[in-house]
């Protein structure tokens, strides 16, 4: 395979590099390099940016040059894959700080000419959420009713245009063997093969 006209992008959303989402999602980005589609990986926590949107939507911050380089990526991309733990069932305040500051109006939406109604600028773009959790998945999202990536999911990938959004857990991961790890390693690697097929069908 050697779309190298097709574009995939993977978000890290975890503040440590030692974690095991960082493991995940290098794994991925190392699986779509060897099958031809050109990947970028952002690492929020080694981004050089002010987390907090002090201003709120009142008056916009200038976007530093971390962010514009981020922002291109994902303006330039096919698919878009997240990779973030939950904790107290949402997102890490990184990941959430990063979202709050680059998915402005006019960047990635915009509202129609006097009326509330949204334009999302990502239409053309397809996403795969995958997440960590210290509980099965299927409890996460009976109990919990999955509020981190039915947020990320409906609220702000879907808001700005993204139609086709999948979601993985990984989970139990705490006090999981080694054996049980690699099996989610080479589970990523089956989604990047599947997105690389996907988006170069």
């Amino acid at each position: 395979m050697s779309q190298v006209s097709k574009r995939i992008v993977v978000i890290n959303g975890h503040p440590s590099d030692t974690s095991f989402n960082h493991a995940l999602a290098h794994n991925y980005v190392e699986h779509v390099k060897t099958l031809g589609v050109h990947v970028d990986l952002i690492e929020i926590a080694k981004l050089d940016f002010e987390p907090n949107l002090k201003y709120g939507y009142e008056k916009r911050m200038d976007l530093e040059p971390d962010l514009m380089n981020a922002l291109e990526k994902i303006q330039a991309a096919d698919h878009l894959v997240w990779f973030f733990p939950v904790w107290w069932g949402g997102l890490p305040a990184i990941a959430k700080g990063f979202i709050d500051r680059l998915f402005l109006p006019n960047l990635v939406f915009s509202y129609r000419e006097n009326s509330n109604r949204v334009i999302g600028h990502l239409q053309s773009k397809s996403a795969r959420l995958i997440t960590t959790l210290d509980q099965p998945g299927w409890f996460y999202r009976w109990y919990y009713g999955e509020p981190s990536t039915r947020q990320l999911k409906k609220a702000t990938l879907q808001f700005c245009g993204v139609s086709k959004v999948k979601v993985n857990y990984v989970g139990t991961v705490r006090g999981a063997s080694s054996d049980q790890r690699q099996k989610w390693l080479n589970q990523i690697g089956k989604y990047a093969e599947k997105d690389c097929q996907r988006i170069s069908s």
